[in-house]
């Protein structure tokens, strides 16, 4: 407290501007070189690991001060408040007058609620970390490599590179910007962004919104990219100081509706103190907090609280509305077998360990509701850059015209350019893919000194490759490093596979090239030109995208030298780019010219004149792989019943190519129909034409769009929801994030993301990876199975302790009051002892094995689907039906039928074979309770047979119960405690109301048996009535093809 108290002092002290630590002066007033040398940062390779976790030490982490983190009161208050417990007190109160019965229960209240404390104590501390996973992450430069950190670890000193979406992560100097502006309307009002300037300095007293080389924690990138060093971190920035002088708890009051002069009519305070109080009794209740599912179990406590009072009230009303205790206690007892206790503590629990096995798989969530979303996924619509593919481009085939194509193994590593075999073939990549050949039946090359031997036009091709490129590629300590834009990296590796890196003709004290004029790459131009000049050569080196070089080509390099670039040939080289294109690759050209007099760097040349009249050097086809797991991902996906879509802003042909390479469309094209293998795959722009009724009208809805904008996600969501799907839509950038926002299930990367995409999303991939998006799905479903399974078991016990006692209701003392067939006691120790363990038990239960081969539930039916209330009916009559036979037969098959007097309240010999009866029943329902459980962990296949492939035909269900150790144990300790409270003197007979049993047991395991005998009938006889509806449907398709896409080889 002492601390959180200092660190709120110093940042209410906190001047404007300040760092961290005091400085010659303030930032904004210091030059590049003066900020760097007082801070000890590093501009090229940033800080080491070591200096950066020794200042994260000294100054804290990067992070505002929220106050109280996970608040045990709170959580206490909770507990004692919630729902369930509500109830259950309100019943005791209702039926006190036993000071044993009142006392047990009221004990049993206690342990619940101390157990549910620690439980969501826990489960609060894993949410609270798992938080923190999902918060924004930043670039930052250590040890000379480029990683991502949660932005709560950023040190003073910091080296950080932004880009136009993301969040700024704290308060920084610049000392690099290209073309950027920033939007820090949350900090200064001004609506419009700032362009900044990292090489001007400021006087001391400029204002925050004037200081043109800082960038301010919170404020977002709009436009363009910037590197800078942090200065500022936590409650030392500016927005930190702002919010240590406006902290305050969040009011939960509802405001007063005022006029727009401020006035309020009197019944508006009324209203919003109404209002205030409605809100308070719901969050009381929990039926206004929480996730969807978690309110609707909450309105269903306050249901089965109604229905309980009924049971209390038709108790009551068989017996007269007897004032005798031993009546109001049976009412009591029969509103008590009503109420599932553990059931929202078991829904939090199960929820908190989903939550933390998904970000062992990759998986961060951010909003609770998505995990009862995600199992219900009918549709994918994923990006393909980073997310399907690896996002690490490399040069596959290399296209010079004189010359044949030049082509590259696979690598691991991409940036490594001793990794890959170096192949040539004389025919052209148009000849290539009419012949069928392919790189692999390249003849291999065992060096790239054979290649470049008598090869001058390689040379030339290398020349512009590697110099006509921004990139840096170099090796430090035996690690190849890469720095640059992707596509530049690629090109550049290529070029230093022949030895050919920028470095070595332009690093030495006298290089070979010498820079003279950069023309850099623009969006309307989509091309860049460079000038090099050597001792012998003033060289034109230009790259861009081919039809904007065919724009300034007039040659082209042949076998006989530079000749005229003809219309014919302008054709053949298309044919060569589209063959490259269709094999997945992006395609570049590359061009050059010599200058017949030097450039004179204080006048540079127009850029109209520089990129005219150039000779065409050649292709260069660049490859983004598919990640190896991402094939069986999307197969998986196919069985699991979820439509896989490609929303990329790649070329429809690379678009095409990947999308079969990773079987998201399928291999037989041919086989489909004119009409539907033309919506299969469209680009943006006739998608976009299309009107909603052409899109409805449309006979299957893309699987892959290219070229695609953030508007076309957004329409191809809304298709899929009047188509009635259920979608999930990955997303990185700021434009992404009104896709993200409409979708069912917004996805954010993690790692190329931006804080915009990230804040807009429902869950993180923090790998980036689509076979990421499976896990999600997967552990939804698992979920999803999981709260089924614990909902129907508590609440088919609470139907079969209901009806047991009801009906019970017909056996009648000499007194002419009822004989409760179970003890108030019994059915707390029931509810909460034996079943609430075996529930959380249930929540942790592994997925199915056909989990991944089902088709996506129906969330609009939920978990209460029609065959888990009919189960629920079923297997809670049958123990209630069982137990009553049990009663029965002690009672009146063995015993004499004398159900005494006074045998609801104390133990006589007259009642022994009343307490005996009481026992049976107890140990029976006790023993259904945790053999239901076992049951339920497959609500189909036989307890017996549960894993249908298995050859151990008679002890694989011991290894199946074994396999939740959780669950097992559980169970155990279910029937270990049954034994003391029918043995221990006082406690079987002034507590529990029965008494030990003997050749009672016999009984009991008939009982058991014939509760296996019917749970193993009924399942069977599910088993055969959805057999026969598969067979109805068509029945099982063996091709996984066929089957994914059957609706497009449908010839009708």
């Amino acid at each position: 407290m002492a601390a959180a108290k200092a660190k709120r002092e110093e940042a209410n002290a906190h001047v404007s501007g300040q760092a961290n630590e005091p400085l010659s002066d303030l930032p904004h007033t210091l030059t590049i070189e003066q900020i760097s040398t007082e801070i000890g940062a590093n501009l090229d390779d940033g800080l080491t690991a070591a200096e950066a976790k020794a200042r994260l030490e000294k100054y804290g982490k990067n992070e505002l001060d929220d106050g109280p983190g996970v608040s045990p009161v709170k959580i206490l208050i909770r507990q004692v408040a919630n729902a369930m417990t509500l109830v259950k007190r309100t019943t005791v109160s209702f039926g006190i007058g036993s000071y044993i019965e009142a006392g047990v229960i009221s004990a049993v209240i206690a342990l619940n609620i101390t157990v549910g404390f620690f439980q969501e104590f826990s489960a609060e501390k894993t949410m609270n970390s798992l938080r923190s996973l999902s918060s924004p992450t930043a670039s930052v430069i250590r040890d000379g490599n480029t990683i991502v950190v949660p932005t709560g670890e950023l040190v003073f000193g910091d080296l950080v590179e932004v880009k136009v979406g993301d969040t700024i992560p704290a308060d920084i100097r610049l000392v690099e910007a290209m073309n950027f502006e920033t939007d820090e309307a949350l900090l200064t009002g001004e609506s419009l962004p700032v362009q900044k300037d990292a090489n001007s300095t400021f006087e001391v007293n400029t204002g925050p919104g004037d200081r043109l080389n800082i960038v301010y924690s919170s404020s977002t990138v709009t436009k363009g990219r910037g590197r800078g060093v942090v200065f500022a971190t936590g409650m030392t920035t500016e927005i930190g100081s702002i919010a240590a002088a406006l902290r305050g708890e969040n009011s939960k009051r509802r405001r007063v509706k005022r006029k727009p002069d401020g006035s309020a009519k009197p019944h508006r305070y009324l209203e919003a103190v109404a209002l205030t109080a409605t809100d308070f009794v719901g969050r009381f209740l929990g039926v206004n907090v929480g996730t969807p599912l978690q309110r609707k179990l909450s309105k269903l406590a306050m249901l089965l609280f109604a229905i309980a009072v009924v049971c209390a009230i038709i108790v009551l009303g068989a017996n007269k509305f007897s004032n005798n205790r031993e009546i109001i206690i049976y009412a009591v007892a029969t509103g008590l077998s009503m109420i599932p206790a553990s059931l929202i503590v078991v829904l939090t629990i199960t929820m908190a360990a989903g939550t933390k096995r998904m970000a062992k798989r990759h998986v961060v969530v951010r909003k609770l509701d998505s995990l009862e979303a995600l199992g219900g996924v009918t549709d994918i619509c994923s990006d393909k850059t980073g997310t399907l593919t690896q996002g690490k481009m490399v040069v596959k085939k290399a296209w010079i015209p004189s010359k044949g194509t030049y082509a590259v193994g696979t690598s691991e590593n991409p940036i490594d350019p001793t990794i890959g075999d170096l192949s040539h073939h004389k025919a052209a990549p148009r000849e290539e893919s009419n012949d069928g050949e392919s790189s692999e039946k390249h003849l291999p090359v065992s060096s790239s000194e054979q290649l470049l031997n008598d090869n001058n036009d390689l040379e030339q091709f290398l020349n512009i490759a590697s110099l006509a490129n921004l990139a840096r590629v170099y090796k430090n300590e035996d690690e190849w490093k890469a720095r640059g834009d992707p596509t530049d990296i690629a090109i550049q590796v290529f070029a230093s596979r022949f030895d050919w890196n920028r470095t070595r003709w332009t690093s030495d004290n006298d290089p070979v090239w010498v820079q003279k004029a950069e023309y850099p790459f623009d969006s309307s131009i989509k091309k860049m030109s460079v000038i090099f000049e050597s001792a012998e050569h003033s060289m034109v080196f230009t790259k861009g995208a081919v039809e904007r070089i065919f724009e300034s080509c007039s040659g082209i390099c042949s076998a006989d030298g530079d000749v005229e670039l003809t219309e014919e040939i302008r054709g053949q080289i298309l044919e060569n780019m589209e063959a490259l294109a269709s094999q997945g690759l992006r395609v570049l050209a590359l061009a050059s010219k010599e200058l017949t007099n030097k450039v004179d760097e204080q006048k540079v040349p127009e850029r109209a004149a520089i990129e005219s009249d150039l000779v065409f050097r050649g292709l260069v086809g660049l490859y983004d792989p598919p990640r190896p797991e991402t094939g069986d991902a999307v197969t998986a996906c196919h069985a699991s019943g979820i439509a896989v879509h490609m929303l990329t802003g790649d070329h429809p042909s690379t678009a095409r190519a990947i999308a079969l390479q990773v079987g998201i469309l399928p291999t037989n094209m041919a086989a489909i129909a004119q009409d539907k293998t033309e919506s299969m795959v469209m680009t943006a722009g006739q998608f976009d034409k299309l009107s909603d009724n052409e899109i409805d009208a449309l006979p299957l809805l893309p699987l892959v769009i290219a070229r695609c904008s953030p508007s076309t996600k957004v329409r191809m969501i809304e298709a899929l929801h009047r188509r009635g799907r259920f979608a999930a839509m990955t997303g990185d950038g700021v434009n992404d994030s009104p896709a993200l926002k409409c979708t069912d299930v917004g996805i954010a990367m993690g790692l190329a993301g931006s804080d915009v995409a990230k804040d807009a999303s429902d869950i993180v991939l923090t790998d980036d990876n689509f076979a990421s998006i499976l896990n999600a799905v997967e552990e939804g479903r698992r979920m999803f199975d999981n709260i089924q399974k614990f909902i129907l078991h508590l609440l088919a016990e609470n139907i079969a302790q209901a009806c047991t006692l009801l009906i019970g209701l017909v056996f009648k003392d000499r007194s002419s009051l009822s004989v409760f067939p179970l003890a108030p006691v019994e059915i707390l120790w029931v509810i909460m002892i034996t079943s609430g363990m075996p529930d959380m038990g249930l929540g942790f239960e592994a997925p199915a094995h056909d989990i991944m081969s089902r088709p996506p539930h129906p969330l609009e039916v939920g978990v209460f689907t029609r065959e888990v209330l009919l189960d629920m009916v079923v297997y809670g009559l049958w123990m209630a039906a069982l137990c009553l036979s049990a009663f029965s037969l002690v009672m009146f098959g063995f015993g004499d039928g004398n159900l005494g007097s006074g045998c609801n309240d104390s133990y006589s010999v007259e009642c022994d074979t009343v307490f005996r009866a009481r026992a049976t029943t107890f140990v029976c329902l006790t023993w259904f309770a945790l053999f239901l459980a076992w049951e339920m962990v497959n609500m189909r296949r036989s307890f017996f047979r549960m894993q249908p492939k298995s050859k151990k035909y008679f002890t694989q269900w011991a290894i199946d119960i074994w396999q939740n150790q959780f669950l097992f144990w559980a169970i155990v300790a279910g029937f270990v405690t049954i034994f003391p409270t029918l043995y221990i003197p006082t406690i079987n007979h002034v507590v529990f109301k029965h008494t030990g049993i003997s050749w009672e047991w016999g009984i009991v395991f008939v009982e058991a048996i014939l509760f296996f005998a019917g749970v193993e009938a009924w399942k069977w006889a599910k088993r055969v009535y959805f057999r026969r509806q598969m067979r109805k449907k068509g029945g099982h398709i063996e091709d996984l093809e066929k089957k994914a896409f059957a609706a497009y080889f449908d010839s009708e």
